[in-house]
């Protein structure tokens, strides 16, 4: 008889609205108000928005201009990291009492494998609510948090009921709950690629479902396996404790937007220098580089070329990135350069998704 499958119990935990939720906690002016997180001027990005600007349609990596357009009453506020990562490791340590298995994505948001936990508690769903309550408790902010079976579904699920909630997708609900998912709520369908599933005709999981394995494989290209597997609710992505760091790059936004490739490569050269500084500092070297440009027009395009060998000086990346601006005339005036490097030397080939991984295996799972 073939061993059955291990069974996962993971939960997503994404705080609300955390940067701007910070800034309201420590200035009490604050609360209840339209308030961005991020530069005012007109060269600004929104880093977080409150609630009370969501509702007027603000969100982070708009425009600050924009912002103000579409809130006029927003408030925009300094970022402040170092109190930001404080909270952070609060915030961490807190998952550390269930679990050491914790995979970090940034800040303000962890996955936690809690299938053998360190309170010996069999329901995930409690340990989430538990979670959540010591993080109000201790730092007075307001957390959501999604459960299942995997790490997608678990990322999905922690926005169904945000803020301040919590949504758990057992083993016997997952097929019905992304069949009837909307297309766009699927974690990695972006802007672009939702508008291309609905070209054709993927409104919902269960439009997605219906397509062949080669239909998505021809028209989405590598993301076509992807998304024929998660929405079957197959996604074998273990809990990392140490992420892989997949890429290092640095970026400058100029005051003035430039047209002249003698001053472009004047800011490459620092923004080289800053990108050699992160691979010294992380110990790794990468293959492929890439040049980021974006437009006066905020169009945005990128470059890039993978060499034959490693490299981590400032020296090298030049010489490819040279090649990559001089590859074709610029089409419009610049206000944007970043260089990135990446097919590290630090990485490991993940394992793909094996098809017969069947959720069905699933269905007396005690969640």
């Amino acid at each position: 008889m073939e061993e059955a499958l291990p069974i996962r119990k993971i939960i997503h935990v994404d705080m609300d609205a955390f940067y701007a939720s910070v800034e309201q906690l420590d200035n009490p002016e604050l609360r209840g108000k339209a308030i961005a997180v991020g530069g005012s001027s007109k060269r600004g990005v929104v880093a977080a928005a409150s609630y009370e600007a969501r509702k007027f349609g603000v969100r982070s990596a708009m425009s600050s201009v924009l912002a103000k357009k579409m809130c006029p009453h927003l408030i925009f506020v300094k970022s402040n990291f170092d109190r930001y990562r404080e909270l952070s490791q609060r915030i961490r340590n807190i998952f550390f009492e269930y679990t050491d298995l914790v995979e970090p994505l940034s800040l303000d948001e962890a996955y936690l494998d809690v299938t053998e936990n360190k309170k010996g508690n069999p329901s995930a769903t409690l340990i989430a609510q538990e979670i959540r309550q010591k993080i109000k408790e201790k730092t007075s902010l307001n957390a959501s948090a999604g459960i299942s079976t995997n790490k997608f579904i678990a990322k999905v699920a922690s926005d169904i009921n945000k803020p301040n909630g919590q949504k758990t997708v057992p083993p016997e609900a997952v097929l019905g709950f992304l069949e009837n998912l909307e297309i766009k709520k699927f974690y990695g369908v972006g802007k672009v690629t939702k508008e291309k599933m609905y070209r054709h005709g993927i409104f919902t999981g269960k439009d997605l479902k219906a397509k062949p394995l080669e239909y998505l494989q021809e028209h989405f290209g590598k993301s076509g396996s992807y998304y024929y597997h998660v929405v079957r609710g197959i996604h074998n992505s273990a809990v990392k404790p140490t992420r892989t760091r997949k890429s290092l790059a640095a970026e400058r936004t100029f005051s003035e937007n430039i047209s002249s490739e003698v001053y472009m490569l004047e800011r490459l050269e620092t923004i080289a220098e800053e990108v050699e500084r992160r691979l010294t500092k992380n110990n790794v070297a990468g293959k492929t580089i890439t040049l980021k440009i974006k437009y006066s027009d905020f169009t945005l395009q990128t470059r890039s070329k993978t060499l034959p060998f490693y490299i981590s000086s400032k020296s090298l990346m030049l010489d490819a990135v040279k090649d990559l601006l001089f590859q074709e005339k610029m089409k419009n005036s610049v206000r944007l350069l970043g260089i990135s490097l990446s097919n590290l030397n630090n990485e490991k080939k993940e394992q793909q998704p094996e098809p017969e991984e069947s959720i069905d295996v699933q269905l007396k799972f005690d969640f």
